[in-house]
């Protein structure tokens, strides 16, 4: 690498940083504000292939994280898809095909197994409670019954919301009476 003959040794510094940029090896880098290369202490604009004049010496703000954007709506996608078990009867489908897409993806990948482990024991809790009180409809006892499967299709719902709201601010969630079928 030969050095050309600048003016100050802070232009001699720059230009050596972004002819390090351009090197084959190379990483490749996200566009966004990065610490100045040349040691200004100030930041300077890289816009994913070299670095530009744009120079900043406060901190500009954040651009949008577009992937982490992304998992929390797989991830807020994976709880709410378990209400679509209103219209099929089977609320795991949703976060399955969540959990089957995006398993490559860690956050998504926990939520959507959280989520479907959730669900696979609500369908349990359901059909266990169903026929217990079916069976005990002819011993007049489980009359008293029917109000605990209202009951938990209302827990249902609401926890399936508290999970989409955490899952779309990007926190982990974990249901509440959950059998961990997936880890």
């Amino acid at each position: 690498m030969a050095l050309k003959a600048f003016a100050t040794p802070r232009e001699r510094v720059y230009h050596q940083a972004m002819d390090l940029q351009k090197a084959p090896g190379a990483p490749p880098a996200a566009a966004g504000w990065y610490p100045d290369p040349a040691g200004s202490g100030s930041h300077r604009y890289w816009d994913g292939s070299r670095w530009t004049d744009a120079v900043s010496s406060a901190i500009p703000p954040q651009t949008p994280q577009i992937g982490q954007d992304d998992s929390r709506g797989w991830a807020m996608g994976a709880h709410l898809s378990a209400l679509f078990g209103l219209v099929t009867g089977l609320p795991f489908i949703g976060p399955l095909v969540v959990y089957l897409a995006k398993k490559d993806d860690p956050y998504v990948r926990s939520q959507a197994a959280e989520a479907l482990n959730f669900n696979l024991s609500i369908t349990l809790y359901g059909f266990v409670l169903g026929v217990v009180t079916f069976i005990l409809l002819f011993v007049f006892i489980g009359i008293l019954l029917i109000p605990l499967l209202f009951v938990l299709a209302v827990v249902w719902i609401v926890f399936v919301c508290v999970g989409a709201a955490a899952g779309s601010r990007g926190e982990d969630y974990r249901y509440p009476l959950t059998i961990r079928f997936l880890r």
